[in-house]
């Protein structure tokens, strides 16, 4: 494994996010051979397959799909909102996942989840994890990553000041580089 090229997505389109902490916190958090590149996706247009079949693929999702088929892995790091998935993120991967040429087809993909209250965003999860099963996503199972009680573990500039949860984000990024190489062998 040399030089694995990580695309981070956040469920959350806030600049002060929770999750986007935590996916900033994966990032440094990740092998030396492990780069992440945290995406903006918030340009993508509600999902229309009217406007699909009439004009195609909008650009702004075209270069979402052609950056994630390039990487070798996508991590996610996603609120929990009212039970299940926000909106947009759910919204991006139905653009993402139309047409032949589907980019998450047997991409590793792992999940992470940081919530102000106690539970960290397992419900988010499981109905992620059967999303990203639908489009075929290798998604690592364990370590399983949920932050709760998150806003007193990072301070106002957004780094973490929780030993035990520097620890498991670590273990998790340390885990997916070996789930990237595995799937890698199989395919």
């Amino acid at each position: 494994m040399s030089n694995l090229d990580i695309v981070g997505l956040c469920g959350s389109l806030r600049a002060a996010s929770l999750n986007r902490m935590l996916l900033k916190l994966a990032s440094a958090s990740m092998p030396q051979d492990m780069h992440m590149d945290i995406v903006e996706w918030r340009d993508l247009p509600p999902f229309d397959a009217d406007l699909l079949a009439a004009q195609g693929m909008p650009a702004s999702v075209v270069a979402l799909r052609e950056r994630i088929r390039r990487a070798d892995g996508v991590v996610i790091a996603t609120p929990e909102y009212n039970y299940s998935i926000p909106g947009m993120l759910k919204n991006a991967i139905d653009w993402i996942s139309r047409g032949e040429d589907q980019p998450f087809s047997k991409k590793p993909v792992a999940i992470l989840s940081a919530t102000p209250g106690p539970r960290g965003g397992a419900r988010v999860q499981y109905d992620l994890r059967k999303v990203l099963l639908y489009v075929n996503a290798m998604t690592l199972v364990k370590p399983e990553v949920f932050i709760g009680d998150a806003a007193a573990k990072f301070d106002a500039a957004g780094l973490c000041t929780d030993e035990a949860t520097r620890r498991v984000v670590t273990g998790q990024m340390d885990a997916f580089a070996k789930w990237i190489a595995a799937v890698q062998r199989m395919n």
